[in-house]
């Protein structure tokens, strides 16, 4: 695995955080976070990004998620929260990049990249002008 670009590693490269909570069942029995907890954590700072940016498609629209991306750096531990910070990375014609770090106390422990896909009844359908230019108010600050 490639490390990733030194920008991914700043939480300020990202226009969005969140703090997330750690649970004690999280942990591994080298008493580090899971890898699936890790996953879990992306998951949810997704979900609250997604809510905070305000993303909606258009009615009869909906999203999938298509590929789900994560490089673990280093150790995270319980009971520290995890920041999840988050912010667009590529926009193509049906899709679009979510990219994401997890910091816990000031260091970055995992990235994760998500490829959404927006989806109508027929299939995968291009992006509307509007959810497009909604996408590129979250851009993180370096794609590379």
């Amino acid at each position: 695995m490639a490390r990733p670009e030194p920008w991914r590693l700043n939480p300020a490269s990202y226009p969005f955080g969140t703090p997330v909570q750690t649970r004690f069942q999280d942990l591994d029995v080298l008493g580090h976070l899971n890898n699936v907890a890790v996953a879990a954590l992306f998951e949810s700072g997704r979900v609250r990004f997604n809510m905070n940016a305000g993303f909606a498609g258009p009615g009869g629209t909906r999203w999938l998620v298509a590929q789900v991306i994560v490089n673990y750096l280093a150790e995270g531990h319980f009971p520290a929260d995890v920041e999840v910070r988050s912010g667009i990375g590529h926009v193509g014609t049906r899709s679009w990049q979510i990219m994401s770090a997890a910091f816990q106390a000031g260091a970055c422990i995992a990235t994760c990249d998500v490829v959404v896909v927006l989806s109508a009844e027929g299939g995968a359908t291009s992006l509307p002008d509007p959810l497009r230019a909604r996408l590129e108010e979250w851009r993180a600050a370096d794609r590379g």
